[in-house]
């Protein structure tokens, strides 16, 4: 299945003709901006230098699965290329979503966390050139985020900082480990410090997971296994002491923030009792938890809506996962099909929020 936006009641015979390159909110008259939080772009001259084409880098990143499963995978990832890759085509998808600006960010295949760090980096230049170029040809309708070698916490930061003030990205996608070592125990320190201090978005994205055996059936590679990794990231972030030592970071946590949004009870309980839930934090777990953001991509409105009383409309930010089959294909309408919301909660999650984040003027999305 393609990624189909369907803002229209599933019909789309009657939703407008594309009007590419043009803020659809204002052609729409709507009041309130759109942003997609979660939207992937790849960029095959990067895997020329890596694995040879953009189908193999796709399909290496996972860990092994069935054989229907790899086989919906590599077909998906040949299918969809051109959504990923073609800025025409993303536009047109934008404007029947009504998605007035994506916040684009690699397709994960492009971690390369695994590979010789020179190696590593000079794809992620590639890439995060691209991204740059896709913002600087349509400036009001995309804001950029990079990838980064961190296997080499060394060149991590110094490409962060081109990232950050010579191609003027407003975000990094990480993954929720670096090649199987968890974020706070991967020398990730100077990092950290440098995004608190740039101000600048961290997007956590899991491929797969680092505990894939029992998983190679039924897609739970990608149905348990990236909602565990995000909360085992998020629980290393909490109980290592990461976000108490670095209280200015901006983190949103694709998928929703995986388990831990809806479970973060379990975290508390044994906080109180246990001293080994306490050795490097001071408050409850759920304390730490209410500084990050979690993205729309649940298909549950009852599971957003959970989400917006537990920890607030501030930090829930629309996004999709475009242009995977794992999207949501209607985010702006499942928003504010979502019972309950007020509309100032409606505005602030469909662009309020990332506008914020990444440093958009919230009535017209560009860059201030």
């Amino acid at each position: 299945m393609m990624f189909r936006c369907t803002p229209y009641g599933h019909d789309h015979a009657h939703a407008p003709a594309a009007d590419s390159g043009h803020s659809v909110r204002a052609k729409r008259g709507r009041k309130t901006l759109a942003v997609d939080i979660h939207c992937h772009v790849h960029v095959p001259a990067a895997d020329v230098i890596v694995s040879g084409d953009p189908i193999s880098a796709g399909r290496r990143q996972f860990p092994p699965t069935n054989e229907l499963t790899t086989k919906i995978n590599t077909d998906q990832q040949t299918r969809i290329l051109p959504q990923l890759t073609d800025v025409a085509v993303r536009l047109a998808d934008m404007d029947r979503c009504g998605v007035d600006i994506q916040a684009i960010s690699p397709a994960p295949a492009h971690y390369n966390y695994d590979k010789e760090p020179g190696l590593a980096r000079d794809a992620a230049r590639i890439v995060n050139d691209r991204i740059a170029e896709i913002c600087g040809q349509h400036p009001d309708r995309f804001v950029g985020m990079g990838t980064l070698p961190l296997q080499n916490p060394e060149m991590a930061v110094a490409e962060l900082d081109r990232c950050v003030k010579q191609l003027g990205l407003r975000g990094i996608e990480i993954s929720t480990n670096i090649a199987g070592k968890d974020l706070t125990r991967a020398g990730l320190e100077k990092f950290f410090a440098r995004c608190e201090e740039l101000g600048v978005l961290i997007f956590m994205h899991p491929i797969g997971t680092t505990a894939s055996e029992r998983m190679r059936d039924h897609y739970f590679i990608n149905t348990i296994g990236h909602p565990l990794e995000s909360a085992l990231a998020v629980g290393y972030l909490v109980h290592d002491g990461y976000l108490e030592r670095y209280p200015g970071l901006k983190i949103c946590i694709a998928h929703g923030g995986g388990y831990i949004p809806v479970y973060w009870g379990r975290f508390d309980h044994p906080w109180k009792y246990r001293d080994d839930c306490r050795v490097n934090i001071t408050r409850p777990p759920s304390e730490y938890i209410k500084k990050l953001y979690f993205d729309t991509v649940v298909f549950d409105r009852h599971q957003l809506a959970s989400m917006v009383s537990q920890w607030g409309a501030d930090h829930v930010i629309m996004g999709t996962d475009y242009p995977y089959d794992m999207a949501e294909p209607d985010p702006v309408g499942f928003v504010d099909s979502t019972g309950g919301l007020s509309a100032a909660q409606r505005a602030a999650i469909k662009g309020g929020n990332a506008a914020a984040l990444l440093g958009l003027d919230p009535r017209t999305g560009k860059p201030v």
